[in-house]
Parts: C-alpha cells; sequence; structure tokens
C-alpha cells in the first residue's frame, strides 16, 4: 500500500462522504407526495464516494512515491491559502447566529478578499467596496426579491 496523497486525499472524501450519507438519514420524512429531503444529497453523494473510490484505487495502481510526514508539511506550507480560507468560513459559520447574514458576510467577504489580496490601504478600500456591494446586494435580493428569510443575528436585527 502507497501513502501518497491522493490515498490521503481520496481517504478525507470517503470519510466525508460517508458522514453525510449517514447523515442524511436523520432528514425528515416527505409528506403528501414531495420529493424526499434526502433525494438530492444522496444523488450527490453517491457519485462523489464512487468517485473517491476510483481515486483511491488510481493511488495504488500509480507509481507516485509515498508522502513522509515533512513532505505533507512542505506540502500544508505551499497551500496555506485555502486552510485560511476555510478557517475563516468556519468561523463565519461559528459567528452566523451572533453576527447574522449580512454583517457576518461582510465581513467573511472582507477578510478573505484582505488574505488573498494584501492589507495596503489602498486595497483595504477595494474590499470593503466589493464586500459591501456584493454582499448587501445579494442579501437584498434573496430577502426582499425572493423572500428568503436570512439569519439575522443578535446584533442586527433587520425583519
Amino acid at each position: 500500500m502507497t501513502l501518497n496523497r491522493d490515498f490521503f486525499t481520496a481517504v478525507v472524501f470517503l470519510l466525508v462522504t460517508a458522514g453525510m450519507y449517514v447523515a442524511t438519514y436523520s432528514l425528515p420524512e416527505p409528506m403528501f407526495n414531495q420529493l424526499a429531503s434526502w433525494t438530492w444529497p444522496r444523488v450527490i453523494l453517491v457519485p462523489l464516494g464512487l468517485l473517491s473510490v476510483v481515486l483511491l484505487i488510481q493511488s495504488q495502481q500509480s507509481g507516485q512515491p509515498a508522502t513522509s510526514f515533512a513532505g505533507l508539511v512542505v506540502w500544508a506550507r505551499e497551500n496555506v491559502n485555502p486552510f485560511i480560507c476555510f478557517g475563516l468560513f468556519f468561523l463565519f459559520l461559528l459567528a452566523l447566529p451572533t453576527l447574522g447574514m449580512l454583517l457576518g458576510g461582510l465581513s467573511y467577504v472582507f477578510l478573505t478578499l484582505c488574505v488573498l489580496g494584501g492589507w495596503q490601504p489602498r486595497q483595504l478600500a477595494v474590499h470593503a467596496g466589493i464586500s459591501i456591494f456584493f454582499v448587501t446586494g445579494m442579501w437584498a435580493i434573496f430577502s426582499f426579491l425572493l423572500g428568503v428569510i436570512l439569519p439575522e443575528g443578535t446584533i442586527l436585527r433587520v425583519y
């Protein structure tokens, strides 16, 4: 068995897919001939699981060298931006009950743009403008045009 990057990626995707598939059993049952709420998640998760199995098989058949722990550390250092962005998104989800969709979305998009684009004063102004325009625009479209009730949080009560 070769422990290379593709192997670890396939195992992570298999574990995530299995966990999500198990979670679909806790979704509510449909009423009155409706499409079941678990239908579309399973439609997505089954091909994802199959592709993960294919990647796992290919990782064992390829001639890639085994990955050492030092190689994984170097890989993580080279790809630090995705980890930071996922961390910021996780913080956004944790802050959602307090900040709500509008304030949380503004802060998340602004911080993500700053992490990826830089922290110079001119860039901060551009990032703030982009965040305000797009997040408030999407929030307004979903709230007023589509009638979707978004989380408002405890700081700013909109509805």
